[in-house]
């Protein structure tokens, strides 16, 4: 019997297929503020090769013998601060800006979101959007400066679970944003119309970025510089605002984490030298991170406030990420359109 002339069976399941999804991607967060939840996420999240290059036979015994027996408890303190109703305000924001999305971009689009390390996890998600009937899925990772240890690795899970796929989709990844005039409008808009709204007229504006350890610039990591060109460009539009007009901007570099040498300034030591050296009203931005998190919410806000007031400062302010902003839903909803280009 010839391929042509077989028949599918009677009972052969109905195929969904035609549909486009979108999936936006972020780092991650525990299930829930406690010390079981935060040990099983950082267990995950420190045991990729990307985030922490060490040979798995050195840093294994330091991580299961060390860092997850006193780590978890001090970061479920912190990640309880900022706990909400809705959880995890990482992955809370995250879903609101997928939500906020969804609608304005048709019928035949399904908007999704997912973590890297944690959940919704991106094999749950791929396969949830698969079974939806898109089989062709545009992949967002949340990461305007590309660095392999976030965006990467979101590479290597997509690859890894079609890798057991046997019916694949149609894939594209949104590129790097550090530089992207959409990104950079949006954010000078919503960061003017925080400052604008402020008790007080900062001296000095940080901008904050998550640190990286100073081998991955030696490396050739473009993260650095990422950061680097997102800072300048956006100073270039910031400094043309009234709300601006003679503030001093700093680039900086928050979440030091082991004894190995990470790129600098760091802002903790930032904010203790400007308070001892006079600086009494500061505000702290943070264009690395497309929504807020324990980083910002509690590292800033909380631990970078009693820094910098401790110091001799008297003011301080951390501005909010974009997250589901007018601003920030535009320049996502733009983006997004940009990149699905031929697919609607």
């Amino acid at each position: 019997m010839t391929w042509q002339s077989q028949r599918l069976p009677n009972e052969h399941p109905p195929v969904k297929s035609g549909a486009i999804g979108v999936l936006l991607v972020n780092l991650g967060t525990p299930d829930a503020p406690d010390a079981k939840s935060v040990k099983r996420y950082l267990k995950q999240f420190l045991s990729d090769p990307r985030v922490i290059e060490i040979p798995k036979i050195a840093w294994q015994p330091i991580l299961r013998g060390i860092i997850l027996n006193t780590r978890p408890q001090k970061s479920a303190e912190a990640y309880s601060k900022i706990w909400t109703d809705r959880g995890s305000p990482l992955a809370d924001f995250t879903a609101k800006q997928a939500e906020a999305i969804a609608g304005d971009l048709g019928e035949n689009i399904v908007v999704d979101y997912a973590m890297r390390y944690g959940s919704p996890s991106i094999e749950q998600r791929l396969t949830e959007l698969t079974e939806k009937g898109c089989d062709r899925i545009l992949i967002a990772p949340m990461y305007p400066q590309y660095c392999a240890a976030t965006t990467a690795t979101v590479f290597d899970e997509v690859a890894r679970v079609l890798g057991e796929m046997r019916w694949q989709p149609a894939l594209r990844f949104v590129p790097p944003y550090h530089d992207d005039a959409l990104y950079l409008d949006a954010l000078a808009e919503d960061l003017t119309r925080q400052v604008a709204a402020l008790s007080f007229k900062p001296e000095v504006m940080l901008l904050s970025f998550h640190g990286m350890p100073q081998r991955t610039l030696e490396k050739g990591d473009p993260y650095h510089c990422h950061c680097q060109k997102t800072a300048r460009l956006l100073r270039e539009r910031l400094a043309e605002r009234d709300e601006f007009a003679g503030v001093r901007f700093e680039t900086t570099f928050q979440s030091r984490f082991g004894p190995a040498q990470w790129l600098e300034p760091a802002t903790d030591d930032t904010l203790i030298a400007e308070g001892e050296k006079g600086t009494r009203r500061l505000v702290v931005a943070a264009p690395g991170f497309a929504v807020d998190c324990v980083e910002t919410l509690e590292e800033l806000a909380l631990e970078g406030r009693d820094e910098f007031l401790e110091a001799g400062g008297e003011q301080y302010a951390v501005l909010d990420c974009l997250n589901a902003s007018a601003a920030g839903v535009a320049m996502l909803d733009a983006m997004i359109r940009r990149e699905l280009s031929g697919w609607i």
